[in-house]
């Protein structure tokens, strides 16, 4: 089981903490994966779930700890020329990453090895799962 971090999240939703590149790197370096949401904006990636709001480089993507949530169309165009592991849904039951990973919109029936998105939202029996993407990854690990 791999548990993945919403946004940078640990305890819940955190507006300073969504998307931001000091929390996504804080947390890849102790080696927990982040679901990140990207969007390409004038010719640049930003990170931000509404908007554009944090810049950063196509380097930053690279991370083999990444999951790249593409935001709109030109993002997920863009994101077909970077080495990095990216997805794209807006209410789609089921999406497939680049890396052929089943993403789960949350709430929705669950699939043997699929990432389960917020379980802790919808109380789903993840024992079958690949992986979870959690607001809550200290429900989970531990971060030392």
């Amino acid at each position: 089981m791999i548990y993945i971090s919403h946004r940078g999240f640990v305890d819940g939703k955190n507006s300073e903490l969504e998307n931001n590149p000091a929390q996504i790197e804080y947390l890849i370096n102790k080696n927990i994966d982040v679901e990140i949401d990207v969007r390409f904006y004038k010719n640049k990636f930003y990170l931000g779930h509404d908007e554009p709001i944090y810049e950063i480089s196509e380097n930053f993507l690279h991370n083999k700890r990444l999951w790249c949530h593409a935001k709109n169309y030109q993002t997920l165009e863009a994101l077909t020329k970077v080495n990095c592991h990216y997805f794209w849904h807006q209410e789609d039951d089921y999406t497939l990453t680049s890396k052929g990973f089943i993403w789960v919109y949350p709430g929705k029936t669950l699939i043997k090895n699929s990432i389960c998105v917020l379980p802790e939202e919808f109380k789903l029996d993840t024992s079958e799962c690949y992986g979870v993407c959690t607001d809550h990854i200290s429900r989970y690990i531990e971060i030392k």
